[in-house]
């Protein structure tokens, strides 16, 4: 089996679960999520591989991480993720990439991704919920942060910090690649 076909499945298995655990019906979910009722049911079926974007909003509205929403091997309290195993969820056309190397809960979910944006390229991020804080370190080049339309200029070696519950762009405006690690922590359902 892929590593694709193994992601789809414990999506699949891993949002029945969660909407239980939570007792969330498939219209509460699209409702909270924002995620039709259709897809969800795609989803829950393993029949279709939903963009980042979506899995997103559906870990938001369950209030786990899309570690969690992937995870296919519940394990001990230490869990290394080999390199190999972080997963690649978004990338362009001209070779920008993010992936999710870990995450957990903790007491909400709690995510640690690298990202490369290439020069001239842009990841658009639709709001996390209320509560949601994001951390960046930029490792090379520069991150153009914008948060609710205003650009933050972030260079090689600074970090910043800011509430993700509002739109937000990451931008290189640069000529270089921009590297950079990023957390994201979301509070818990209530």
């Amino acid at each position: 089996m892929s590593d694709l076909e193994l992601l789809t499945q414990s999506l699949a298995r891993n949002v029945r679960h969660w909407r239980s655990v939570r007792g969330f019906t498939l219209d509460v979910l699209a409702a909270r999520s924002g995620v039709s009722r259709g897809m969800l049911i795609q989803i829950e079926q393993a029949r279709t591989n939903p963009s980042i974007g979506t899995i997103v909003k559906i870990g938001d509205a369950l209030g786990i991480s899309v570690t969690t929403l992937l995870d296919y091997a519940r394990g001990p309290k230490v869990r290394i993720v080999p390199a190999e195993r972080a997963v690649r969820l978004w990338q362009s056309q001209s070779g920008s990439h993010n992936r999710l190397l870990a995450g957990t809960e903790a007491p909400g979910p709690l995510e640690l991704w690298d990202w490369v944006l290439m020069p001239g390229d842009q990841s658009v991020a639709e709001p996390h919920p209320p509560g949601t804080v994001e951390l960046v370190h930029v490792i090379d080049g520069e991150l153009t942060l914008t948060v609710e339309g205003d650009d933050h200029r972030v260079p090689t070696g600074a970090s910043a910090t800011f509430e993700a519950n509002v739109p937000h762009v990451y931008a290189n405006r640069g000529d270089v690649p921009m590297k950079m690690m990023m957390a994201v922590s979301v509070p818990p359902v209530q």
